[in-house]
């Protein structure tokens, strides 16, 4: 078995975005991190979909670096679609991805740090979009709402043993998550544009503001069960405007 090491770091989902922020601030902190991820170049190839290769991940990262004492969950994926127009499949992989998954890797590690005896800290990243109702991101909203619930559930059951459990909720972030506009400068995309109007800070939020805030929270040896946001204040606009009018409504609705 690999040593026990009280500095490691466990990053899953650290092969792009968000995770790989995490990874170079750890690393830049001095900390050891091992990783997982089913792209780029991870130490360990993991679906967090699959509860086998989960269990796999967990085991082999036991045996060749040792227990982690700061497990994070960036693994994530996005989807949009009408709720009138997606499929039971659909809600199937994201849920599988975004909420089970998570839960996956979060209890496969509070069961070996439960039978060591030894103190954590546990943090997923969820979304504000937990809270916000997005029109056409109805999956995806519901998925981050379990995630953040499944996160302070965890928080009660596994505290008495030491085990801080929290979540991260990003606003709009610069990753591949965005597709193609991920890329693109605010003056060449309306959609960015409008995003950094709406945001109170005046930009788009950056993997690295995220890893930032991931890491202080690890550090927060008193707080636990907490979904603490990180979007630059994207969250604190209604999308009601002045004068009433819902945002993004038909302009033309039959009565029921």
């Amino acid at each position: 078995m690999g040593e026990e090491t009280e500095g490691l770091a466990l990053v899953i989902g650290g092969g792009s975005g968000i995770g790989a922020a995490l990874v170079e601030a750890h690393r830049g902190q001095g900390t050891s991190v091992v990783t997982w991820d089913i792209a780029g170049d991870p130490d360990v190839v993991c679906d967090v979909a699959d509860p086998e290769a989960v269990d796999q991940a967990v085991e082999e990262t036991q045996r060749r670096w040792g227990i982690p004492s700061r497990v994070t969950v960036t693994a994530g994926v996005g989807h949009g679609g009408m709720l009138v127009d997606v499929s039971p499949d659909d809600f199937d992989r994201i849920m599988a991805v975004n909420a089970r998954g998570p839960l996956l890797c979060l209890r496969g590690w509070a069961r070996v740090l439960q039978a060591e005896r030894r103190p954590a800290s546990l943090v997923a990243v969820s979304s504000v979009s937990a809270r916000l109702v997005d029109r056409s991101m109805g999956l995806y909203c519901a998925s981050k709402a379990a995630l953040s619930m499944l996160v302070r559930v965890a928080a009660a059951e596994w505290g008495p043993h030491g085990l801080r459990v929290n979540a991260v909720a990003p606003g709009v972030t610069r990753t591949p998550m965005l597709g193609p506009v991920a890329t693109s400068r605010v003056e060449t995309s309306p959609w960015l544009a409008a995003v950094s109007e709406r945001t109170a800070l005046g930009r788009l939020g950056e993997a690295d503001d995220i890893a930032r805030v991931i890491l202080a929270v690890h550090g927060m040896d008193w707080v636990t069960g907490q979904v603490v946001e990180c979007d630059g204040g994207l969250a604190l606009r209604s999308p009601i405007d002045p004068l009433g009018a819902v945002a993004g409504r038909p302009k033309e609705v039959d009565g029921a």
